[in-house]
């Protein structure tokens, strides 16, 4: 069995000292660092390398977002968890942008972080389930529009899919022995006939088809 390595990034000591306890009771999962605010959550996160670190959006010296942009630049290959209790679609979109791979909210069971932990540690995204179900509904009313499009092949479906979850058109050309041109074709098309303007399109559709909570 793999352990998780876990960097935890929260200011508050009392909710930090809890999850420590959370995540310590789990025999994946090991808590190699703390940080108490985002300038420490970025030089720990360069320093011990975790596969995972649990970032609180709200952090003084440096904003969990800024956090999470300068930890993809100097760790690229690191894993981040956004903990808030933030749950409009403006942070999601922003933090999908900044390249973190889950979001869940404090407000929410413990089970949350920790299905985001394994998801996220294996390679994939994952969105708290209270806001998948505002996915659904905003699926919901466009799904008739959706319907008149132009069908859309299984190729571009499984591109989308792996864009979805966190893979490079590289990742994806390589998994399914394509060209980098090819998929960068597929995914056009995809998006085009679906009618996404954006990355942020492409999320709400993956949270519909339950693509965001696989490993």
């Amino acid at each position: 069995m793999t352990v998780i390595r876990v960097l935890l990034a929260e200011d508050h000591e009392t909710v930090r000292q809890g999850l420590r306890l959370l995540l310590e009771e789990q025999d994946d999962i090991d808590v190699v660092g703390e940080a108490a605010d985002g300038r420490a959550a970025v030089e720990k996160a360069q320093r011990l390398r975790p596969h995972v670190v649990i970032l609180d959006l709200s952090m003084p010296e440096m904003g969990g977002l800024e956090a999470a942009k300068a930890i993809k630049r100097v760790a690229p290959d690191v894993r981040i968890v956004a903990l808030t209790r933030h749950d409009d679609e403006a942070f999601v979109k922003e933090l999908v942008a900044a390249g973190t791979n889950g979001y869940v909210l404090k407000q929410s069971r413990s089970n949350e972080l920790l299905n985001a932990i394994r998801v996220v540690a294996k390679g994939g995204s994952y969105l708290d389930s209270a806001l998948v179900a505002r996915a659904h509904a905003h699926a919901a009313a466009s799904e008739a529009g959706r319907a008149r499009r132009t069908a859309v092949s299984d190729r571009e479906t499984e591109v989308l899919r792996l864009m979805a979850i966190g893979h490079s058109n590289k990742e994806i050309a390589e998994r399914l022995g394509l060209s980098v041109k090819t998929v960068e074709v597929h995914k056009t098309n995809a998006m085009r006939k679906l009618g996404f303007r954006g990355r942020i399109d492409v999320v709400r559709y993956a949270m519909l088809q339950g693509w965001l909570r696989e490993a």
